[in-house]
């Protein structure tokens, strides 16, 4: 279980009574919540496969890699922005399978190093995330035995997006162990990239346990793609630019995750890098470790309910000076160059 780090200073700033940080910055000994979602897609992926009287369980990982090992010439194949794809080949060298990940040209090489060194071939391609996407799923047709692993969907492609989502649960599931006696947040915080982990965030607080908590969505300002899709009222693809927040710079949400979000968010919000650094910062001097992308979560609370405006939208949000706040940091901060 991740820590939840309570921290009055933030929640000061954004006058309210509780900001709780989920810190997702080692999860399954990975800096990001990832792991949670590729090793349960690997989980399905190989039982199912398997039939579901191959192999009695618990499956755990002796039981995985003898499945994996029934499959010759298995290869897990993805596209990443680098922690879904370094958690995929994560899963491929614990099972004994190859890993092939497909990269976009703005992933930093530090990112790309990370993922090879996990055994993981890494194939850098000169396009956006989208199109690294579409590269992956090619070569995985293509290739006997491949298998992709991507976070996010398309028709005629839900099914591991699913798994992956339903891996993410895990990290809510804590959070109401964590909040036991407390009741739950009022407000909850998630960086958007294609979507599954908001998903996995409305399909827990509107499902049969529905709750009152206000969910609010935050992108980068260069790929909002969730926001103008909430705009248009129909999935949208926006053009992804260059952003520090490189795990949320995707330029098309999930197919599966739009079912979700579009009537299960209460508000979203795009942030700038700037606000993004800021909130590095400031969650660095409380102690936490967050990359950009997990910082979002602080920048897009603070964009959100304070400075202009803001009065409409907490009383929208129906968020009160005694409202608590969860901010989910979905990453670390990536070690010194």
């Amino acid at each position: 279980m991740t820590p939840l780090i309570d921290d009055p200073s933030l929640a000061t700033g954004l006058a309210v009574g509780r900001v709780l940080v989920k810190d997702e910055s080692s999860r399954l000994g990975l800096p990001s919540f990832k792991a949670l979602g590729a090793s349960w897609a690997v989980h399905q992926l190989l039982v199912n496969g398997a039939g579901a009287a191959a192999l009695p369980g618990p499956h755990g990982l002796p039981a995985l890699r003898a499945l994996a090992a029934a499959r010759p010439g298995l290869v897990l194949v993805t596209a990443t922005d680098g922690n879904h794809g370094r958690a995929v080949a994560r899963m491929a060298r614990l099972i004994g399978a190859a890993a092939r990940v497909f990269v976009p040209a703005a992933v930093t090489a530090q990112a790309a190093a990370a993922i090879a060194a996990e055994g993981a071939e890494v194939v850098t391609v000169p396009c956006d995330y989208d199109e690294a996407v579409a590269a992956a799923a090619r070569w995985a047709r293509e290739r006997p035995g491949a298998a992709l692993l991507q976070d996010t969907s398309w028709p005629g492609y839900e099914q591991v997006p699913g798994w992956i989502a339903e891996g993410y649960a895990t990290l809510f599931a804590e959070l109401d162990e964590q909040l036991r006696g407390a009741g739950p947040p009022d407000l909850l915080v998630v960086p958007v990239g294609v979507g599954s982990l908001a998903q996995a965030a409305v399909a827990h607080y509107r499902g049969s346990r529905r709750t009152g908590t206000a969910l609010l969505a935050v992108e980068p300002d260069t790929a909002a793609c969730a926001l103008a899709s909430l705009q248009a009222g129909r999935p949208v693809t926006v053009p992804a630019g260059n952003t520090v927040m490189a795990g949320l710079n995707c330029g098309t949400v999930s197919a599966l995750a739009w079912l979700y979000l579009a009537g299960g968010l209460d508000a979203a919000v795009a942030v700038t890098d700037q606000q993004a650094g800021q909130a590095v910062a400031e969650l660095a001097a409380a102690g936490i470790s967050a990359g950009p992308s997990g910082a979002a979560s602080l920048a897009g609370a603070r964009a959100a309910v304070t400075g202009p405006g803001s009065a409409e939208r907490r009383a929208e949000l129906k968020l009160g000076p005694a409202a608590t706040v969860v901010l989910l940091c979905t990453e670390a901060a990536p070690p010194p160059c």
